[in-house]
């Protein structure tokens, strides 16, 4: 922090993209989807890769420490730290090159798992490392935390699907990291780079046999360095399986090559039902032997939690038969459809095998529902995928936590595993939550915690302590997809040993000498349990707030306002740029600041006095929420429910008890009250739209843009004298009672039949008569002078049964 001063106005004269250091916005990239907190130094969102490089060079000439941020969506706490963060996701999100026939791509770290696999998919190609934040996770964060996905029974991990890195050294050198000869022969014998390969293979072929020993045998193990990439083999080694992981803590990324995989055209999936949790995970040993490309448990929390939420409910009414105790989804993607009904009809007689059906007693309840719809699969994909949001919806102080999400065991241990799990879950007074990739030992595994006791901050890390006791005894990865972050590190001596956490601070070093990138992960880490590091702090507190609105669902200060604000968890569904509507003014901006997810976290921050004072009802706060459009997206989209519509209301409400109505604000909100009396002066209200002038002073004085052309259907711009009173249509005309809101606008500014709101409910009605019965009825009621015609209509009614043709009047 002293440097910041000096950093940010070197960065200022340097960089086109933003360069961000105001309170606000470093608190917004404080957080990513992990229980820490840590305010950085600043945030540089750089325009071109080249801008990346040059903000890099001048921390480390400042002392600043970097860290390369994506997504923000890290469990572990990767992508936080007190130097300098370096936003890609906004421009450096292109693919470079493509190669159709041989199936690979380059592209720029920043870009999107879900915009990379639209991209490709015209030409029948995706990359299959599909993890469940595929609509916000950039390639670059994926290689970072060497990610899975749910489907590495078939297509591996991130490391078994990245052919080569471009990537700077913390000193500036640029480099390619790829397939080299174990001589080094096909590298420039002169070059820097050489020589810290040759190093990096003489360790490898040092302590090969100590690597064998220690490194776990499944393949969800992303903990640590891969220093298994640098051991003798009968092929070359590649240099680049040796960045994948290490969480930006060795080299700056530039690009990725990726190999690419053809679509999956054809899909069948395998619902299979469970009374008993424990039954399930002996079950997926055998289940795994049809060849599926993916085991995915759902247990009966998420079940339950998901039929609470309404965009989930259908689906799981839809896939669930009775009540389970669990379910495994076993999907099949054989290029021949024929293919994947045949294993659907083995796992069904599998299932009998294995003593399963569906009139059992509990311990053998179950049996098999066949999904071959694709918009269902489709649902119970999404489902599935939002498994983390889906349990951090519940509405209470303690959540699902992350630190022990992502051990892996061997399949023939699992049951007994989750089984011992439970009980340290018992031991500490709580309980967990578990689902996912069955098929790989590795489950995400959550105990309920409340992170602002003390008390239960000392059971997370009893728990974790013994969960990883287990592991080790089971011979699995106490890291198997999320990485390592601020709350595995500092456990790799008690996995890995201390030869091996002695050899990967040797490749720390060697990389970066001076720690210059992304300190305090996998090497030389704070403990997990350190709350000064946390979110919710020890001396984190919410003052009581006057709220105006109704949030007693959610516990906390200001009715519970507290609580509804802390449902944001940073997973960063809010960042999706396709599907649904959430949200609009992030996909026009591309800014932290303009997404759900950066607003909960400034209302947070606010409300908890880390803003400083007057936070809530600042200009700063105004500015974070100018372009949320109320359009309620979150509140149905995001599935912890953040609304952030209502949450406005309260800060408006905030802001107005501190600051006042603004001349904007009465203009608006007393619209009804004077509306009538300027219609009566229509040509001068309107000169506001012909006059440059009076634009600008609208502009100055009342907040209305001098750009914008206010809408005819907006009473400030288009007054019209009222009508005369019309007739009302007869009784018959009238149809079955329907909801009417006849509103300002449609009275004054565009009245069409609306000059007699009565009349046009013989418009718009739930059962209607013959058509030209309808339009003679309108006909009627218009007034002399006016004519029907069809278009729309300026009233919001209940809609109709069957779509019908609407009229209305105009002059």
């Amino acid at each position: 922090m002293t440097n910041a001063s000096s950093l940010e106005r070197r960065l200022r004269a340097d960089m086109t993209g933003d360069v961000l250091f105001d309170r606000f916005s470093r608190g917004r990239y404080a957080t990513d989807a992990s229980f820490y907190q840590i305010v950085p130094s600043g945030v540089v969102v750089p325009k071109t890769m080249d801008e990346a490089l040059r903000a890099l060079a001048i921390a480390r000439d400042e002392g600043v420490k970097v860290t390369p941020r994506g997504g923000g969506t890290s469990q572990c706490g990767q992508t936080v730290n007190d130097g300098l963060v370096v936003d890609l996701s906004k421009h450096l999100n292109r693919i470079l090159s493509l190669d159709v026939e041989g199936r690979t791509c380059v592209v720029e770290p920043g870009i999107v798992l879900d915009d990379l696999n639209r991209q490709l998919k015209k030409h029948g190609l995706w990359f299959p490392v599909d993890v469940s934040t595929a609509s916000r996770a950039t390639i670059g964060g994926m290689a970072g935390n060497n990610s899975c996905g749910g489907r590495s029974l078939r297509y591996g991990t991130m490391r078994d699907n990245t052919l080569s890195l471009e990537a700077s050294l913390a000193d500036g050198t640029l480099s390619r990291f790829g397939e080299v000869s174990r001589d080094l022969s096909d590298l420039d014998a002169s070059g820097s780079m050489r020589a810290l390969f040759r190093d990096m293979l003489d360790l490898g072929s040092r302590e090969a046999d100590e690597i064998a020993a220690r490194f776990p045998k499944v393949q969800r193990r992303v903990g640590g360095y891969n220093l298994d990439a640098l051991i003798p083999r009968n092929a070359r080694n590649n240099m680049a399986h040796l960045l994948v992981g290490s969480e930006g803590t060795l080299a700056f990324t530039t690009k990725v090559e990726l190999k690419l995989w053809p679509v999956i055209r054809n899909k069948a999936l395998g619902v299979c039902h469970f009374g008993s949790f424990y039954a399930a995970m002996d079950a997926a040993q055998h289940l795994v032997k049809l060849k599926p490309i993916a085991v995915e448990l759902v247990d009966r929390t998420m079940i339950a939690l998901g039929r609470d939420i309404a965009m989930f409910k259908p689906i799981i009414n839809a896939a669930i038969k009775g009540d389970p105790d669990a379910v495994l989804v076993v999907e099949f993607a054989e290029e021949d459809q024929a293919d994947n009904l045949l294993r659907l009809k083995q796992l069904g007689e599998l299932m009998g095998d294995l003593g399963f059906g569906w009139n059992k007693d509990t311990r053998k309840w179950g049996g098999v529902v066949e999904i071959t719809e694709p918009a269902l699969q489709s649902g119970i994909a999404d489902f599935r995928a939002a498994g983390l949001n889906v349990m951090m919806s519940m509405k209470q102080e303690g959540k699902p936590v992350s630190f022990v999400e992502d051990c892996a065991v061997p399949l023939p241990h699992l049951a007994d595993y989750t089984a011992q799990l439970n009980e340290v879950f018992a031991r500490h007074g709580t309980s967990g939550t578990m689902y996912a990739h069955a098929s790989e030992g590795c489950l995400h595994v959550r105990p309920v915690l409340n992170l602002k006791l003390e008390k239960d901050v000392r059971a997370m890390r009893a728990i974790a302590e013994e969960a990883f006791a287990l592991v080790r005894e089971y011979k699995g990865s106490h890291s198997g997809e999320h990485g390592d972050g601020l709350v595995r590190s500092e456990f790799h001596e008690t996995m890995f040993g201390e030869r091996l956490v002695a050899d990967f601070r040797e490749v720390k070093h060697r990389f970066d000498p001076d720690g210059t990138l992304n300190p305090g992960k996998i090497v030389d880490a704070p403990r997990m349990d350190d709350r000064s590091l946390f979110r919710f702090k020890p001396d984190y507190r919410v003052a009581d707030i006057r709220t105006k609105l109704d949030w007693s669902a959610y516990p906390g200060a200001g009715g519970g306002f507290q609580g509804a604000v802390e449902m944001c968890n940073n997973n960063g569904a809010c960042r999706k740029l396709e599907g649904g509507v959430m949200c609009p003014s992030y996909r026009a901006t591309r800014n932290e600041k303009d997404v759900t997810r950066g607003r909960a976290n400034t209302v947070r921050l606010a409300i908890s006095g880390q803003l400083g004072p007057d936070a809530l009802s600042s200009d700063e706060m105004m500015e974070t929420l100018k372009l949320c459009v109320s359009c309620k997206a979150c509140r149905h989209e995001c599935p912890t429910g953040v609304d952030m519509a209502k949450m406005k209301i309260e800060v408006l409400a905030a802001r107005a008890a501190s600051h006042g109505l603004t001349l904007r604000d009465r203009l608006v909100g007393y619209l009804p009250r004077y509306a009538g009396l300027a219609s009566r002066f229509a040509p001068l209200a309107n000169l506001r739209n012909r006059s440059p002038l009076l634009r600008k002073l609208f502009e100055r004085f009342a907040g209305i843009s001098a750009r914008r052309a206010c809408p005819p259907s907006v009473a400030m711009c288009s007054w019209r004298r009222p009508t005369a009173s019309v007739r009302r249509p007869a009784a018959k005309s009238f149809c079955s009672p329907t909801l009417l809101i006849a509103s300002t606008s449609a009275k004054i500014s565009r009245p069409r039949c609306a000059c007699s709101p009565l009349a046009a409910i013989a418009c718009i009605c739930r059962s209607p008569p013959a058509a030209a019965a309808r339009s003679a009825a309108v006909a009627r009621s218009c007034p002399p002078g006016w004519s029907m015609k069809p278009g729309p209509s300026s009233i919001v009614s209940s809609p109709p049964s069957r779509p019908l043709p609407r009229a209305g009047c105009r002059s």
